[in-house]
């Protein structure tokens, strides 16, 4: 499996979510969502709640030619963001990473449907995907556990980098999605 085919902004959607590609003129929206400080609280970048801060970030993520708008289907308000990367060491996974939901949005369901959609699509091309995580940031941890991930410094014999200290990386295998879902 390669990921050279790989879609990395399909459109994608179920019941409560619409996953579409991030456009510059989501910036606003986007920043009204991620304008609270306790998002970023257990993050290594603690203040990317700021304007000027946050719009490194985006400007990364429109870069990054893999970034989606998370849209709540019901009422229509763009709620986060969450990305691809691919994984420089291995065609055979992709990142998803540089995630985020607006506070009322934690805890349950949201956090589930964007990863499902963006796991299932993900399986359809590579056989691993890559959580790049804080390590402090215990509510994504968790959450990433309860998905199956396994923390882990190599892959398919390769050590795995991470940009900076103070990361940890998840595994989550297609093996194992598929064995619990």
């Amino acid at each position: 499996m390669s990921s050279i085919n790989f879609d990395l902004q399909p459109a994608l959607e179920d019941e409560l979510l619409l996953l579409r590609p991030l456009e510059i003129g989501d910036f606003e929206a986007l920043y009204g969502a991620a304008s609270d400080q306790l998002i970023w609280e257990q993050h290594p970048a603690r203040d990317r709640w700021q304007r000027d801060v946050f719009e490194v970030f985006f400007r990364g993520a429109m870069d990054s030619g893999g970034a989606f708008a998370v849209i709540d289907r019901k009422s229509g308000k763009m709620i986060g963001s969450s990305r691809f990367v691919n994984v420089k060491e291995n065609v055979n996974a992709i990142e998803i990473g540089w995630t985020f939901l607006a506070r009322e949005y934690w805890g349950g369901v949201y956090n589930l449907s964007m990863k499902r959609l963006m796991i299932d699509h993900a399986f359809r091309f590579v056989d691993n995907i890559l959580f790049f995580i804080g390590e402090n940031n215990m509510r994504s941890r968790k959450a990433v556990e309860k998905l199956g991930g396994v923390l882990i410094t190599e892959l398919e014999g390769k050590l795995i980098t991470v940009e900076s200290d103070g990361w940890v990386i998840y595994c989550l295998t297609k093996e194992v999605w598929t064995s619990r879902n």
